[in-house]
């Protein structure tokens, strides 16, 4: 996590925008201001399904048919917006994909979401469709300001890939900055 703070902080890639990090391997969520200060931390609930790429087409699937293997947190750079679903206001990470960052969700009472969360280890964490799930203190109190009137960008760190085969700060730190990052505002 120190080495993405460290490289969007030293390039600039939030372009002044507050700014989610998400570690899938730890299930956490950290939240910057714009300046790159800490504005809050909270334990996620993340994608049933290891991986870092998301289904092609799944934003458009309906719920049930989407297989347990195909639920992944996708790793990447998002341009994130705060939006609505059916039930609720969320943080929109990938429109198309359909993932997005909420408040926890009772969801079935088997899943024990709120459980989860609680737990003292990342290990029990993976549950969801490939939404990121936060407590709802965290998201109305910290996610929900911070993106207020604004947009800012999300940072999902890969858990099957290497961080520079999905983030190019190889090529910043090389002195070979590229014109504009993908998806950039």
């Amino acid at each position: 996590m120190r080495e993405i703070l460290s490289w969007v902080t030293a390039s600039g890639d939030n372009h002044g925008l507050p700014f989610v990090i998400i570690d899938k391997v730890d299930a956490r969520v950290f939240l910057f201001d714009r300046k790159g200060e800490l504005r809050g931390a909270a334990p996620a609930l993340l994608g049933m399904a290891r991986g870092d790429e998301s289904v092609p087409g799944i934003g458009q699937r309906k719920l049930a048919t989407i297989t347990p293997g195909e639920r992944t947190t996708p790793a990447g750079r998002f341009v994130a917006a705060l939006g609505r679903d059916f039930e609720q206001d969320i943080l929109w990470i990938d429109y198309d994909a359909a993932i997005s960052l909420h408040r926890v969700i009772v969801g079935r009472l088997q899943d024990h979401r709120a459980q989860r969360l609680a737990s003292a280890t990342s290990r029990d964490n993976r549950i969801s469709f490939g939404c990121v799930n936060v407590p709802a203190a965290f998201y109305d109190n910290v996610v929900a300001p911070a993106f207020k009137a604004t947009v800012g960008i999300v940072y999902i760190l890969p858990e099957t890939k290497p961080l520079r085969d999905v983030f190019p700060m190889a090529l910043h730190q090389a002195g070979k900055v590229p014109g504009r990052a993908p998806n950039s505002p």
